[in-house]
């Protein structure tokens, strides 16, 4: 909605005016006076009056034209730049920054310089497709080695097969190994599905009441034959509870924070998942005696790609999209996690949603 100029405004612009108009008649009379003084000539008052009205408002119309030219002149120029910067972004170039003297300008209410606006909109624009581009330029340089890595392995073992003097149990190790990583391939395709999916509109998001409790429960049971193979004691208290979400979303998101935390946990370790809830909040913890997750790395873990740690990550598998996922589904609820870790004490996150989804 366009604003109306303030009152300070209109009186300056008013000022400036009668000042143009005293300027213009002040130097036509003058002017005429010196040249009457000149010629020896004394014109009657009422010519003299139109001599100098018309003399001043001629001084005026040029004082005008001259003004206009020179702010004119800069005007255009201005355009011209943001112009010129509208095409670099537009070419893919976002190192813009167009800087002029308007931050100082105030019109009307103490409202910025339009000018300064615009140019502030532009150099904004400019900074956030710049940092869309560097996360694009990120994401398909980690997608590419991802899938690099695996069809690496493939390209190399199945190479090897070709080798007729292989025993049988090479042959059938180095079959596992492309059977694993091309699984590895299905896992990571599958998961940048699920986040262009949730990245977008198209995604259905349907929430209806469930008990919390009974997935949980339900989803640690499925887990159990990974849990039992490494000894793992699994301790868990479930309150009942009720909540209004999405239960498939959900579940992906409890699958992956319990397999994470099964991956993580060495052979006889333990595992604890809580469930309470204070009649507006649902809270969920799950928490495992792993190897922990360093400081520094505990903002970033969220990131898509993100491994904490390197060499953990290549011996238990894992591109760095889970937990991406499940913080996406969580925002969607209007959650939030939140990671408690110290490095060889293990890691615990703290999943909190709203009972019921606020619209």
């Amino acid at each position: 909605m366009k604003q109306e100029p303030g009152f300070l405004h209109i009186l300056g612009r008013v000022v400036l005016l009668l000042c143009m108009l005293y300027f213009s008649w002040g130097a036509a009379f003058y002017i005429t006076k010196a040249v009457y003084a000149r010629i020896a000539w004394a014109p009657h008052g009422l010519i003299d009056f139109f001599i100098n009205t018309t003399l001043g408002f001629v001084f005026f119309g040029i004082i005008g034209m001259t003004i206009s030219q020179l702010f004119g002149d800069r005007n255009q120029h201005v355009f011209t730049e943001m112009i010129d910067a509208l095409k670099r972004i537009s070419q893919g170039d976002f190192h813009v920054n167009l800087e002029w003297g308007f931050d100082g300008r105030k019109e009307g209410q103490g409202r910025p310089h339009p000018y300064a606006q615009l140019a502030d909109s532009i150099n904004d624009m400019a900074a956030n497709l710049k940092a869309m581009e560097e996360l694009r330029e990120e994401f398909i340089s980690n997608v590419s080695h991802e899938i690099g890595s695996p069809l690496t392995s493939i390209m190399g073992f199945a190479k090897a097969l070709k080798d007729d003097h292989l025993v049988r149990e090479q042959r059938d190790r180095y079959l596992t190994i492309i059977e694993t990583e091309c699984l590895r391939l299905s896992k990571l395709s599958d998961n940048l599905m699920k986040l262009a999916v949730l990245d977008s509109e198209r995604h259905s998001f349907h929430p209806s009441p469930y008990r919390l409790d009974k997935q949980l429960i339900s989803l640690i049971l499925a887990c159990e034959p990974q849990w039992e193979a490494k000894n793992i004691e699994m301790d868990v208290e479930a309150d009942e509870t009720e909540v209004n979400a999405d239960e498939e979303l959900l579940g992906q998101v409890w699958v992956n924070f319990l397999h994470n935390a099964i991956k993580f946990t060495p052979e006889g370790g333990s595992i604890s998942v809580f469930l309470s809830s204070n009649g507006d909040e649902a809270v969920v913890c799950i928490a495992d005696t792993g190897p922990g997750i360093d400081e520094q790395d505990q903002e970033r873990i969220f990131e898509r790609f993100y491994k904490a740690d390197k060499s953990r990550t290549r011996t238990v598998g894992g591109s760095g999209l889970g937990l991406a996922i499940a913080h996406k589904i969580v925002d969607m609820h209007q959650g939030k996690i939140a990671v408690h870790s110290r490095l060889g004490e293990g890691a615990a996150f703290t999943i909190e949603l709203p009972v019921q989804i606020r619209e």
